[in-house]
């Protein structure tokens, strides 16, 4: 009798982290996450096996998952409160890192490091998958610590073999998102018809709706050309904020947004998005959802 696959999913707890482990869970395999908490309850599955572990402490790591092996490891691991700076790059870079190290030693097939477009620095868009960009180019802990993390992960591909994928992601939005980011402040704000803040709007950004991400991330670990290679993981098609506002209070027919009340913040980038020409070639994977129906299915989640 075939085994089951064993997929071990770091930070299966929170946003991506929960949709991945549902998604894995429907093709009947085994799932564990490891995690610095408990699921809320509105992102508890049963099926799935739950640790708790500080991935900055290497030995908690192998004490943890000792004795235990898996086909496939996915880190969304990280502290998301980047104002704290050592717990920002302790969790980002020193946490792959142990993880690495751990699984360098075990067989498995795939390591999907979860990165950020923030790895890019100011490199104009649409941005191109690069792997020569230096830590001193980025200003924030955040992006230094992701950027640090992808370099050590591909010298152990390069040295060792080291089965490695590095996902780029812009904005992925969806169900059961924290209420701490752009889209569920905004949807949020207009269901309550809320007078809210936001800045003057004039931004671009990428949005993708979150079964996108999931198949990509499959597409991933099913593919024997995506190994030591990074992926940008966006819809490659811009929206202005200020218009992506109107469509939502369009949507919901409430909402007072406060425009220009929020300041850019002096290193804001203004039109960040990817291309995704690479992901569509290796990987032959393409977006399928409309930002219009997956907004709309977002907006009736937040309404539930």
């Amino acid at each position: 009798m075939k085994s089951r696959i064993k997929i071990l999913i770091i930070g299966g707890t929170g946003f991506l982290g929960f949709h991945t482990c549902l998604a894995s869970l429907k093709r009947k395999w085994e799932v564990t996450s490891i995690s610095s908490k408990k699921p809320k309850k509105s992102r508890f599955l049963k099926d799935v096996v739950y640790l708790i572990c500080d991935i900055r402490k290497k030995n908690l790591i192998d004490r943890t998952i000792k004795n235990l092996n898996y086909d496939y490891v996915i880190n969304f691991g990280g502290y998301v409160d980047h104002k704290n700076k050592k717990k920002t790059f302790e969790s980002h870079y020193k946490g792959c890192k142990n993880l690495a190290d751990h699984f360098q030693k075990k067989k498995i097939k795939s390591f999907i490091q979860i990165g950020s477009c923030i790895e890019y620095g100011k490199l104009k868009s649409p941005q191109i998958e690069k792997k020569n960009v230096l830590p001193k180019k980025i200003s924030s802990v955040y992006g230094k610590s992701k950027l640090m993390a992808t370099n050590y992960l591909l010298k152990l591909f390069t040295k060792y073999n080291f089965p490695v994928t590095i996902l780029r992601l812009y904005l992925v939005y969806g169900p059961y998102q924290d209420l701490n980011r752009f889209l569920p402040i905004t949807i949020n704000g207009c269901l309550n018809n809320a007078k809210f803040d936001t800045s003057s709007g004039i931004q671009k950004r990428d949005f993708l709706y979150v079964s996108d991400f999931i198949s990509l991330v499959f597409k991933v670990l099913e593919s024997k050309n995506s190994k030591g290679e990074i992926f940008n993981v966006g819809s490659g098609k811009p929206k202005k904020i200020k218009n992506v506002i109107k469509i939502i209070r369009q949507k919901i027919k409430k909402g007072n947004p406060n425009y220009g009340k929020l300041k850019l913040r002096k290193d804001e980038i203004l039109n960040l998005y990817p291309s995704i020409k690479k992901a569509k070639k290796i990987l032959k994977w393409s977006p399928k959802i409309k930002f219009q129906n997956g907004l709309g299915k977002t907006i009736r989640y937040y309404k539930d």
